[in-house]
């Protein structure tokens, strides 16, 4: 027997990992960095095959991994954890600097950074474990670090699907809030998943939802804008 929500125990923190190869810049959410020596001091992480970012920094040899810090706008994991920069341009949305690698270091919302050279890498089925030894390293600020367990209990978000502790929403069901009942209230309602927010009053008129329309007179077929979920999983803000 596998109890998915033990996984959930295990602690990680929160990282925006970056890399740029021939002016193709990339980067992605991810929870799995760690330091494996001290010297010479090595950084390991672990990346979907399937991420866009992946295959950049296995052509580079080198990444940069950027410590999320605690209390953010959740905009930035949205866009960086479940939009990939294979057609979207994050990098001119935040501040982000240019490494001594020449790859890009994201600084925005972040406590501090690394620049590493890949020295191994293992191949983990679905993911790649590289391993970097770390070439520049900064300290931001003394903000205190966003950790997985703070971005499952606060921000109520769950990992992207190419996420090493990605788990299926559907055996987390008996954790997810139940289908939103209709309700005369013009409440605002917050995606699960990514943390997106539907205002009624704002509407999405790019998707032809106009301005005033209630959560519950949205289609049965509404999406996500930003993570594609369904309307079981958002819950009333």
């Amino acid at each position: 027997m596998i109890d998915v929500k033990s996984f959930h125990k295990l602690s990680y923190g929160l990282y925006i990992i970056c890399s740029e190869f021939e002016a193709q810049k990339a980067g992605y959410v991810g929870n799995t960095g760690f330091q494996v020596t001290s010297e010479p001091k090595t950084i390991a992480i672990s990346c979907n095959k399937n991420n866009f970012t992946c295959g950049i920094i296995e052509k580079s040899r080198k990444f940069s991994l950027s410590v999320l810090q605690k209390d953010l706008d959740t905009e930035i994991i949205s866009d960086f954890g479940f939009k990939t920069t294979r057609d979207t341009d994050n990098f001119s949305k935040y501040k982000c600097t240019t490494g001594k690698l020449g790859i890009p270091v994201v600084t925005e919302s972040c406590i501090a950074t690394f620049e590493c050279n890949i020295t191994n890498q293992l191949d983990c089925g679905t993911h790649i474990l590289f391993i970097g030894e770390v070439a520049t390293a900064e300290k931001l600020n003394d903000q205190p670090a966003l950790t997985y367990d703070h971005y499952h209990t606060h921000y109520k978000m769950l990992a992207p699907k190419n996420a090493p502790t990605y788990i299926d929403p559907e055996k987390l069901m008996g954790e997810r809030p139940e289908p939103t009942k209709p309700t005369e209230t013009h409440a605002e309602y917050v995606c699960t998943i990514c943390g997106y927010t539907y205002d009624p009053e704002v509407g999405e008129p790019e998707m032809g939802i106009p301005p005033g329309t209630p959560f519950e007179d949205l289609p049965d077929d509404f999406e996500c804008p930003v993570c594609k979920a369904n309307k079981e999983y958002f819950r009333e803000a």
